[in-house]
């Protein structure tokens, strides 16, 4: 009976803890594949059955380790928590086809009592009990039943309690099975350590940009609903942080005078654009039709050594909105966003965009890239006016713009037509993977046949690959002609550039979309880093501004990168502010050449791409 006792010690974090255990376990599990990807996608965690065992095992090792009366309060309350949080997340899945996210908590804490009552009443009905949401609530009433049942029959746990001490079960069953979870316990562990310590990693990062880019080099699952709610608190948590920062510096901004040089400066920012997919580059497949023949007549000048300072886009936005340049002390959250220069100069800033509005589906990328853009504050401090929802395809900002320069006051202000000096900005969803996804049907014109002689190492599935990111930068080349059509006869100057490039089996690389926990070599450098930039000025603009065309014309070959491409914009509208410096404006003679360009704050780009 002593060594039945030492062996059962096993089951004992379980014994004193199962209703506890059991109810949990089912609503852990139910809550994962409630919410869990298709088990065909690469996301999908085959081994969440595992992590929760041994995160449940762990839990009751410590609840048996509390005094039974004080222990019935801890897992009460730990029973509300757990069933809040799963029963939310699977409502968000169900309504919004995403489990709980960063964004999610975020318009959670920007809702009115208002808003909350309509929410209520728009989504919380019956007609919820028969999704999976049901099983859950079906759960939640099997376990109060049971919970009243044990408690008022108190001759059912006296014969519990002695089946299990002098029952077979107690002497010989109970051994086995101790040693059975013990070696499951053990076995979770260690199958499950990556996962763990990833997680670990991911909610003690510095800053949100940290957290993205822990994902993007270590996967984690958050395999349970409250690993996603802490996931999401702590990035709040995080962009709160930086949102204080940037209000901070938002308070002093200062703009001493403004010439407004250039009436209307248009800013294209587009997505994932390897210049050397560029027909205007070079690239011996027609992609950019439009821009190739513009260059030709004198109207757009391509610059021919450009990138970007990440290869993924929320930094880049940082870096390209913020007035910091790599390098500088501090942050770029300590710095003023160039827009705001803007405002406080008096040109009317437009932002559209077709991939930063919040949205409860986001990813965390987006929330880190959209946060201080989308902040209620910030966003009144950038911009006068904004459009209000993203698109499938990128033609349709057109008509966002069209009835933001045609209605009555907008969102954040007046229209675009109303005022003398406009700062636009459009920023394209681009080739963003997936490929094929970022153009309509009748726009596809190359197909993978095409690159049979030319590309003989890749397979067909790159090929096709290949072919829809080409067709994508095809439809891209024409949204952004539709746009600078809009500023024909106006006195405007448009710039275009990418956020970063990308790889699509370049250089003898079987690879699609970007490398992240890797040291990057010559290949990622050039087509990770190396994106289009291009200047193009109206007939009117080219006749009123002769020495700024001439200045596009002189630097057109320097080396640059994206970073300090508000000093360039500030320079363009005539704006004096203690922000500006000269040696960051890439047009200025005073513009340093010799800069090193360090992506990703560590790599030496110039280093690497010449060794």
């Amino acid at each position: 009976m002593f060594f039945s006792k030492i062996l059962s010690c096993g089951l004992l974090p379980i014994r004193r803890n199962g209703g506890f255990f059991v109810f949990m376990y089912a609503l852990l599990l139910m809550g994962y594949y409630f919410t869990a990807p298709k088990p065909e996608l690469s996301d999908y965690y085959g081994e969440a059955w595992l992590e929760i065992f041994v995160d449940l095992y762990i839990v009751c090792i410590l609840l048996a380790l509390i005094p039974q009366k004080v222990r019935r309060w801890v897992r009460a309350v730990l029973y509300v928590l757990l069933y809040s949080t799963v029963i939310a997340d699977v409502f968000c899945f169900v309504k919004f086809g995403s489990p709980i996210t960063p964004t999610m908590l975020l318009l959670l804490g920007e809702t009115n009592s208002k808003e909350a009552g309509e929410f209520v009443s728009t989504y919380l009905n019956f007609d919820l009990l028969s999704t999976n949401l049901g099983w859950i609530i079906l759960l939640l009433i099997v376990h109060i039943i049971k919970s009243f049942v044990f408690r008022k029959t108190k001759w059912l746990r006296k014969w519990i309690s002695f089946f299990a001490k002098y029952s077979f079960w107690g002497i010989i069953g109970a051994p086995v099975a101790s040693i059975a979870v013990l070696a499951l316990f053990i076995y979770g562990i260690v199958t499950t350590w990556d996962n763990k310590e990833a997680y670990h990693r991911l909610i003690n990062r510095d800053n949100i940009g940290e957290v993205e880019h822990e994902l993007t080099r270590h996967e984690c699952r958050q395999h349970t609903a409250i690993h996603r709610l802490l996931f999401s608190i702590n990035a709040n948590r995080l962009a709160s942080k930086q949102i204080v920062q940037l209000l901070e510096a938002k308070d002093d901004v200062k703009v001493d005078s403004c010439d407004y040089t250039s009436p209307n400066i248009v800013l294209i920012i587009g997505e994932s654009y390897n210049r050397h997919h560029s027909q205007l580059y070079g690239y011996d497949v027609p992609t950019t039709p439009w821009q190739t023949k513009t260059a030709r007549q004198g109207m757009l000048t391509p610059f021919s050594d450009v990138i970007a300072p990440w290869n993924l886009t929320s930094f880049v936005f940082k870096n390209i909105f913020s007035t910091h340049v790599v390098g500088q002390e501090g942050e770029w959250c300590d710095y003023p966003m160039f827009p705001q220069l803007f405002r406080a100069a008096g040109y009317h800033v437009t932002f559209i965009t077709n991939q930063f509005l919040p949205k409860a589906k986001e990813a965390v990328y987006d929330f880190s890239g959209g946060f201080f853009l989308n902040h209620p504050e910030l966003s009144r401090s950038m911009f006068d006016t904004r459009n209000t929802q993203t698109h499938q395809y990128d033609e349709a900002l057109l008509k966002d713009y069209a009835n933001l320069t045609t209605s009555s006051p907008r969102v954040l202000g007046d229209s675009v037509a109303e005022s003398s000096h406009n700062l636009i900005i459009f920023h394209l969803y681009g080739q963003h993977v997936a490929y094929g996804s970022r153009y309509p049907k009748e726009r596809h014109h190359f197909k993978s046949a095409d690159y049979d002689s030319k590309r003989r190492e890749l397979n067909k599935r790159e090929k096709i690959h290949l072919a829809s990111y080409d067709n994508a930068t095809l439809y891209n080349d024409s949204v952004v002609s539709q746009i600078v059509r809009l500023f024909q006869d106006q006195d405007a100057i448009v710039l275009y550039l990418s956020d970063h490039g990308e790889q699509v089996f370049d250089d003898g690389g079987h690879v699609m979309c970007r490398q992240h926990n890797v040291t990057i070599n010559k290949r990622i450098a050039r087509n990770e880093y190396d994106i289009p930039f291009w200047i193009w000025c109206s007939p009117q603009y080219i006749k009123n501004h002769p020495d700024v065309v001439q200045a596009v014309k002189k630097a057109k070959d320097r080396p640059y990168m994206t970073d300090a491409l508000p000093h360039l914009l500030l320079w363009l509208g005539g704006i004096h502010t203690p922000e500006y410096h000269s040696e960051y404006n890439i047009l200025s003679d005073d513009y340093n050449t010799a800069r090193k360009r360090i992506i990703k704050s560590y790599y030496d780009y110039d280093r690497i791409i010449n060794k």
